[in-house]
C-alpha cells in the first residue's frame, strides 16, 4: 500500500485491512534537494505537495493506528528522472504533468519492483479511479466522486498491470473518505487535499527550471504578426493559454498563443486565436487495443478540465490527431500535456500533446 501521509491512501490502507489483506505499507522518499535548498517544498501558506516530512510522520501514524508496518523506500535517483523531465520539457516550452510520470514510474512502477521482492500480490493506491471487470481483463473507469477523479493521470499506467492493481477509494466520495477517516480515528481525516507539485514550492517552479538548466531563458513577446509587446524573463514562465502574469500592458486581454523555445520568444494574441479545435499526440500508451481508423471517443487535454467529444485518428508510428467536434471552442490545449481518451467513464488510453 503506498501511504503518502494523506487521507485517501489512509482510509485506503483501512479499507484493505478492514477486507482481510496482509497489508505493508510504504511510503516513498524522494529525497529530491530542492526539498532542504532555497526552493521549500512548504510556503509561508503552509501549502504543500505530497512526501514532505510531516506526511511521512502522518503516514506513521496511520500505519501505527491500523497495526500494519510501514517502510520508507528510497527513490530519489528515480525521481530525479521526474525532475529532469519537468525542467527538461519547460526548457522545450511546453508544460509538463510530472504527476504523470510519477505514477507510470514510481507508484505503478518501481513499486511493483518492490512488490515482487516481498512476494505482495497487489500494488494499491489512494487514487480516485476504479477498476471494473470488464471481459476476461480489468479497465479503468473514472473514479465515482467525478470531482475528485484521478484517472487521467493513471492512463500511462498499462493494461498488464491493471490486475494487480488496487484502489480502494475510487467507489467512495471525498466526503465519505473524510467520514470514514474520522469515524476510524485517523490523524489524516482533517489534513487538506495536496495540490501542489511535491518538490518546489507554489509560483516557484521557473526558478528550479532556470537553476537547472544553467539560466533563465529570457527574450521576447510578441504578436502573431511579429510585433515586439514587450520582454520576458524565461520561456519556463508560461504555458499555452495563460492569461495572467504576462507582464505586458496593451489594454487588451491578451493569452500565450505559442511559445518559441529556440527563439526563447512567446507569442500572445486574442482568445480566438488560441488553439482549443485539433491537436497530435503521441508516445501514450493503451488500455485496449490502439485504434486503427478514426474513433469517436471524449478527449481530456488537463488533469483540471473537462473532456470533450472528439475524433481520433490515427497517423502511423505511434501518432494520433484529435478533432474536436463540439461546436463550442474546448479547453486550452497546451504541448507537453496528456490527451486522454475515454469511452463514456472507461480509460481506452493516450499520450503526450505535441502541438
Amino acid at each position: 500500500m503506498a501511504m503518502s501521509g494523506g487521507v485517501d491512501s489512509s482510509v485506503a490502507a483501512a479499507m484493505l485491512v478492514e477486507a482481510g489483506h496482509e497489508v505493508v505499507g510504504v511510503f516513498m522518499r524522494h529525497g529530491s534537494p530542492v526539498m532542504a535548498g532555497s526552493l521549500p517544498v512548504v510556503d509561508a501558506g503552509g501549502k504543500q505537495g505530497c512526501c514532505s516530512v510531516a506526511d511521512a510522520l502522518d503516514a506513521r501514524r496511520v500505519a501505527d493506528r491500523l497495526g500494519i508496518p510501514l517502510y520508507p523506500l528510497d527513490l530519489s535517483e528515480q525521481f530525479e528522472g521526474i525532475i529532469d523531465y519537468f525542467t527538461s520539457e519547460y526548457g522545450r516550452g511546453r508544460t509538463p504533468n510530472p504527476c504523470v510520470r510519477c505514477n507510470t514510474w514510481l507508484k505503478f512502477g518501481k513499486l511493483f519492483d518492490y512488490a515482487d521482492a516481498i512476494s505482495a500480490s497487489h500494488v494499491a493506491t489512494g487514487h480516485h479511479a476504479r477498476l471494473v471487470a470488464a471481459g476476461d481483463g480489468v479497465a479503468l473507469h473514472r473514479g465515482r466522486d467525478r470531482g475528485k477523479d484521478q484517472s487521467y493521470v493513471l492512463f500511462e499506467v498499462g493494461a498488464k498491470r491493471l490486475g494487480r492493481m488496487l484502489l480502494p477509494v475510487g467507489e467512495c466520495t471525498k466526503q465519505e473518505v473524510r467520514q470514514r477517516a474520522a469515524e476510524l480515528g485517523l490523524a489524516t481525516a482533517d489534513k487538506p487535499d495536496s495540490q501542489e507539485i511535491c518538490f518546489v514550492a507554489p509560483g516557484r517552479h521557473a526558478e528550479l527550471v532556470a537553476d537547472r538548466l544553467g539560466g533563465s531563458r529570457a527574450g521576447t513577446i510578441e504578436s502573431a504578426d511579429g510585433t515586439l509587446l514587450g520582454r520576458h524573463e524565461g520561456i519556463e514562465r508560461f504555458t499555452v493559454g495563460q492569461r495572467a502574469g504576462l507582464g505586458i500592458a496593451t489594454g487588451r486581454r491578451l493569452y500565450v498563443l505559442r511559445i518559441d523555445a529556440e527563439a526563447r520568444r512567446v507569442v500572445v494574441g486574442e482568445r480566438s486565436e488560441l488553439p482549443t479545435q485539433t491537436c497530435t499526440f503521441s508516445g501514450g500508451g493503451w488500455m485496449v487495443d490502439a485504434p486503427r481508423e478514426p474513433l469517436r471517443c471524449l478527449v481530456q487535454c488537463r488533469a483540471t478540465q473537462p473532456e470533450a467529444e472528439a475524433v481520433v485518428t490515427p497517423l502511423g508510428q505511434d501518432r494520433f490527431a484529435v478533432e474536436f467536434t463540439a461546436a463550442e471552442p474546448t479547453a486550452t490545449i497546451s504541448p507537453g500535456q496528456a490527451a486522454v481518451c475515454y469511452d463514456r467513464e472507461r480509460l481506452l488510453g493516450g499520450g503526450w500533446i505535441e502541438g
